[in-house]
């Protein structure tokens, strides 16, 4: 039981850790990191990401910081269930974050998910910062509610989801609108 409870605390830290990385590590610096860099060049192309030998290059390094951190507090077993679901929330991130941008919404969720991110990339940049939960947006005070997420034009042929015949897709014409 111990070590669910130590892979759960694991995937729930990273929600915090997603949160910060994209307020304070992405939009913070404005551009003076590799990391904001990076950041900043997904925003201004939405089809853009970081490429995966990049994004192992920081992983292993903080899945290491975290175990060695962690082991001599709680034992090596919990520590390994604490960076286990810890890196499990970060792949469900990655995995979440690219589908929002190159796939239509299936469930609630999806459709909820994109308005709240896209409301963060083409409207209130410094609000919206949980992609995945609005958990910590709510605790620093950064959640907006997006009513209809208005999308750039120069942007909506980079989410091929959004439109249909050059138009918002039907399905979608009460969450976005071209601007």
């Amino acid at each position: 039981m111990e070590y669910v409870v130590a892979a759960l605390v694991g995937f729930f830290f990273w929600t915090f850790a997603e949160y910060a990385l994209h307020a304070w590590g992405g939009h913070k610096p404005k551009g003076r990191t590799e990391g904001s860099r990076e950041h900043l060049r997904h925003h201004s192309k939405p089809d853009y990401f970081t490429p995966w030998t990049k994004k192992l290059l920081l992983a292993v390094p903080v899945l290491s910081a975290l175990f060695l951190i962690t082991a001599p507090l709680f034992g090596m077993g919990a520590a390994g269930c604490f960076v286990a679901g810890f890196a499990a929330g970060w792949r469900t991130y990655e995995f979440v974050h690219r589908d929002l941008h190159v796939h239509a919404p299936r469930t609630f969720y999806g459709r909820w998910a994109r308005r709240h991110h896209f409301h963060h990339h083409f409207t209130r940049p410094f609000m919206n910062h949980g992609v995945t939960s609005p958990i910590w947006d709510f605790v620093f005070r950064t959640y907006e509610r997006p009513v209809v997420v208005r999308v750039p034009r120069r942007h909506a042929p980079k989410l091929p989801w959004l439109l249909d015949g050059g138009q918002i897709a039907d399905s979608l014409t009460g969450d976005f609108e071209l601007v």
